[in-house]
């Protein structure tokens, strides 16, 4: 699912127009969205049921240049990440 295919979910499931859908979504998922601004600040989005948005702290390492094969140094990082709730992975695993 892409995420015009999502706003159309959305605005069948709310009945609403699709541009408000379209709001909708992007008030979570765009760049400046609520889980964006939140996870800027160094907090977390815990989503009961669904699963936790959070900050991992990747360490400085060394690496390789793919084209070249040098060592290259990879600087320190924070990096988003999900994890997904215990009711979203039993319904992706439920048996059919």
């Amino acid at each position: 699912m892409n995420k015009q295919e999502l706003i159309g979910v959305v605005a069948r499931r709310l009945e609403v127009t699709r541009a408000r859908a379209a709001q909708i979504t992007e008030l979570f998922f765009a760049p400046d969205g609520v889980i964006a601004s939140e996870l800027e600040r160094g907090g977390k989005v815990a989503l009961s049921g669904f699963g936790n948005f959070e900050i991992r702290k990747r360490a400085a390492r060394a690496g390789l240049n793919p084209r070249t094969g040098k060592a290259i140094d990879i600087r320190a990082s924070r990096v988003p990440a999900f994890r997904a709730g215990k009711a979203l992975k039993d319904r992706v695993n439920r048996k059919r």
